[in-house]
């Protein structure tokens, strides 16, 4: 009969090859590009940590509705060593529902990562929010804190043509959020919008300035100011959130910016989930074909009997 020819080996491996492909990815909003958290620890408990989770939970609230907030709580019976000073912001292109589930995404990680900390900040591909006792908000910071170089095309005056028409007409722009191309070169950038329109202009200038020198003639780059960001990629070759040549110039800046592990660990709580997603399909997959090979062998042996 059918079941009599297949071993359970190979339905096994049939059913993994089928869970593997009903399984896809998960979105690439959620994917770390840094995070960091400050070395000043806060007691649980204590106003300054009630002040923390409201902060947290209106970033998130307002993020349905928002691409960016910002935030100052002091609930009552706080002082002013208390205040915490909070703010999202999601990438231009997010409609609401990506913002707001990219930002609950980022604080659920926060507090895994930087949950008895003072304050934390993380940087996802769709959304940025951070949180400090103190104030950051309106100020300009031009740190460097992740860079990333794809490998190198060799001298293709085409394609740096077209990286540096692609880079000129992200400088030149006058939004937060700027995205543009030339040929097979596609480019972003953008400003968290707490900073002033010069602010932002200013700080673009310097990532798409270092960008330029530091990629030089790479298939993409990625370079990561604290308050903005500009990135190019060719048509087709994205950068790779797992690259080797990722950087982290400045580990300092009064955060422990841990990137190496931080961004490990956020991975490798996405592979956790897919890995227990497709094996609870194959245990009930497996579970579902043994019965009926019991069932369907036991009905054969009964029916020879008669």
């Amino acid at each position: 009969m059918l079941f009599q020819g297949v071993s359970l080996s190979s339905l096994l491996g049939f059913f993994l090859t089928i869970s593997v492909l009903t399984h896809p990815s998960t979105s690439t909003i959620d994917s770390v590009i840094y995070s960091g958290c400050t070395q000043l620890k806060c007691a649980p408990g204590t106003p300054y940590e009630s002040n923390v989770n409201s902060a947290l939970t209106s970033l998130v609230n307002s993020a349905s509705s928002l691409n960016f907030n910002s935030v100052k709580i002091s609930l009552p019976g706080s002082s002013k060593n208390d205040i915490v000073y909070g703010l999202f912001q999601c990438r231009g292109d997010l409609s609401n529902s990506d913002c707001k589930d990219c930002v609950a995404h980022s604080v659920s990680q926060l507090n895994i990562i930087c949950g008895d900390s003072t304050g934390g900040a993380l940087q996802l591909e769709g959304c940025f929010v951070k949180y400090d006792n103190i104030s950051f908000l309106g100020v300009e910071d031009k740190t460097v804190v992740s860079k990333d170089c794809g490998p190198l095309t060799g001298y293709d005056s085409g394609s740096l043509t077209q990286r540096d028409a692609t880079m000129n007409f992200l400088a030149a722009g006058g939004q937060y959020f700027r995205t543009g191309g030339s040929g097979n070169v596609q480019g972003v950038a953008q400003c968290v919008q707490d900073l002033s329109p010069s602010e932002c202009q200013d700080c673009l200038m310097e990532a798409i300035g270092r960008l330029r020198s530091e990629c030089a003639s790479a298939q993409w780059g990625n370079m990561f100011l604290v308050k903005c960001y500009a990135l190019y990629s060719v048509r087709g070759d994205s950068p790779n959130t797992e690259s080797p040549n990722r950087e982290f110039p400045n580990r300092d800046h009064g955060y422990d910016y841990n990137y190496g592990y931080e961004y490990d660990h956020g991975d490798d709580n996405n592979d956790v989930e897919r890995t227990l997603a497709i094996l609870f399909g194959l245990l009930a997959g497996v579970s579902f074909i043994v019965i009926c090979i019991y069932y369907f062998r036991k009905w054969e042996k009964e029916k020879s009997c008669k």
